[in-house]
């Protein structure tokens, strides 16, 4: 299992999917989604994964601002404004190759092994 795990340290749900690998004995790769960010390849294939990337934005993000920027533009420019904006993604992005799982999610964790 290739596992990448994209949040921030300030997430309790980030925390809690890096804890439930670690109890695991899996090995996994932390990303800090403010520093690194989340390339437009991720990004798309997460979106893919778990049915599109309106999926992905979390509506009560702490930046309003930001959120009614991503949810109100053309569909077209969507993708750009998420990037530019990394705080709407729902969080923690657990990645496993071309699976993926929102928020945090021990049930689709389990499947995985």
């Amino acid at each position: 299992m290739n596992i990448q795990i994209f949040g921030t340290k300030k997430s309790q749900d980030t925390r809690k999917a890096e804890r439930w690998f670690k109890e695991r004995r899996i090995k996994a790769q932390y990303i800090d989604i403010n520093d690194k960010g989340i390339s437009r390849g991720e990004l798309r294939s997460v979106a893919q994964a778990c049915g599109g990337l309106d999926k992905l934005i979390d509506e009560n993000c702490r930046d309003q601002d930001a959120l009614a920027l991503v949810k109100y533009i053309a569909a077209a420019q969507r993708e750009d404004a998420v990037l530019e904006h990394p705080q709407v993604l729902r969080l923690p992005i657990v990645r496993n190759g071309k699976k993926a799982a929102v928020g945090y999610c021990p049930e689709v964790y389990a499947a995985w092994e």
